[in-house]
């Protein structure tokens, strides 16, 4: 568990936020609890990988809004939702909307700290996929106009006498593009080349 790992817990109730801290905290996590959506999304920090533990209904903002709000702002965080009894169909709503669990009071400690240690595990593979997305970009992103063109039609399983024959320009300009393409892209084969332009 990496010490800048973060469970955020947002509940407008003070003793539920008081056991949820305590719980976690004793579990190795840090944590940073909020008694509304608002105060939350004022602190919320996007870089980090972390988990938000958020209750459902509350004052002002409820869970489901600021779902809607994170996800609008393109947040990788997972949400586990904490739903009182009558709560359970919105919680299968939030699911459908993208929530990763949902928590029903009172509940299990035990099962708590596993969907907080598992969603963790998710928060950190989306964080290292949007990682290397953003590095293939950027990579993409230094290909000449004419370089991008010859790259389409390698994806579109174009031939090299196919791509030159489109582009009116002879093989060995092809080749040459291509050359210069895979050495931009840092990848030696096509296979490779596939992963970098579909992975962004």
């Amino acid at each position: 568990m990496n010490d800048k790992d973060m469970v955020y817990v947002v509940d407008d109730d003070e003793a539920v936020r008081d056991s949820l801290a305590w719980l976690l905290e004793g579990a190795g996590y840090r944590v940073q609890a909020f008694d509304s959506a608002e105060s939350f999304l004022d602190r919320f920090d996007a870089n980090r990988v972390s988990v938000l533990v958020l209750d459902i209904r509350m004052p002002g903002m409820t869970g489901l809004e600021l779902q809607e709000v994170l996800t609008q702002r393109g947040a990788l965080v997972p949400i586990i939702f904490i739903t009182g009894h009558g709560d359970v169909p919105m919680a299968v709503q939030a699911m459908k909307l993208g929530a990763a669990d949902f928590l029903e009071k009172p509940f299990n400690e035990t099962i708590l700290r596993e969907l907080v240690a598992k969603m963790m595990e998710i928060a950190r593979v989306r964080r290292d996929d949007a990682v290397a997305r953003a590095q293939n970009e950027a990579l993409v992103a230094k290909l000449t106009q004419r370089e991008r063109q010859v790259l389409e039609r390698i994806m579109a399983g174009r031939l090299n006498k196919q791509i030159a024959d489109d582009l009116s320009i002879s093989i060995k300009t092809v080749e040459a593009h291509r050359a210069s393409i895979m050495t931009k892209l840092d990848v030696n084969t096509v296979a490779e080349l596939m992963r970098v332009v579909l992975s962004k």
